[in-house]
């Protein structure tokens, strides 16, 4: 069994997938939205396993949506626009559905289902829309276990590279970020997070205390970790001093 919410500013809209879903009982409808926000509120609540999912709509986009659920569920685009299949694609949903549609080709988005029943694998590639916006974002979504949730950046302590990854630690949990510590760096408000190791970025707010040696420091976290400075990053801290 999979929970499905239906998100469509069109009554006909969300009526005509209503009417398909009735082929698979399999597939249970737990509620509907017809614009971003109160869809949302819906998906954070219910946490569905699937979302059919307009692209435009009142008060944000369908990808906008994506940027504000705790949760990532599997996706199946539902819009009459086919300028937006690419992005759709570049964040792996299971299938875009372009108006008017057929009950077969309903079908096939619903069969699609089966082959990513082993793990979405929209799930990684969905934190392009966070990295992709010109804004600096107030959260992140970021790999928790075996989903994807957001986190507000203003709880992130510090972030430690991992690879080709980057490990966010806040006070009580460590999250993955699927980029590099460098592309986060460029992404993050630099009056508030620095990088002062080649590994490591911390943010300011989060600082205890800074220990100084002969020529190094150590910068103490609020949740008791301590990160070395390097030398080549020693003039970020050097600024912060009065």
């Amino acid at each position: 069994m999979k929970k499905v919410i239906i998100v469509d500013d069109e009554a006909a809209g969300r009526k005509l997938i209503k009417e398909y879903l009735e082929d698979f009982p399999e597939l249970v409808l737990l509620g509907e939205a017809n614009n971003g926000v109160d869809a949302v509120k819906m998906v954070n609540e219910f946490k569905p396993d699937l979302v059919f999912l307009d692209v435009q709509m009142p008060g944000m986009t369908g990808f906008d949506v994506l940027t504000h659920l705790e949760e990532l569920p599997q996706i199946i685009f539902s819009t009459a626009y086919d300028q937006y299949a690419l992005k759709a694609f570049d964040v792996h949903a299971v299938d875009y559905l372009l108006k008017p549609y057929t009950k077969e080709r309903f079908k096939v988005a619903v069969e699609r289902l089966e082959l990513n029943s082993g793990g979405n694998k929209a799930r990684p590639l969905a934190e392009s829309l966070f990295m992709d916006s010109p804004k600096i974002p107030e959260r992140i979504l970021v790999q928790s276990q075996n989903k994807l949730v957001t986190i507000s950046l203003e709880d992130v302590v510090r972030i430690e590279a991992y690879g080709d990854y980057s490990k966010l630690i806040t006070e009580d949990k460590t999250y993955l970020s699927n980029y590099g510590i460098s592309s986060l760096e460029e992404k993050l408000n630099a009056s508030i997070f620095i990088r002062v190791h080649r590994s490591s970025i911390i943010n300011i707010n989060r600082v205890k205390e800074l220990n100084k040696y002969t020529k190094s420091y150590d910068v103490t976290m609020q949740n008791g970790d301590v990160v070395r400075v390097s030398r080549g990053y020693m003039d970020n801290i050097k600024k912060l001093m009065y």
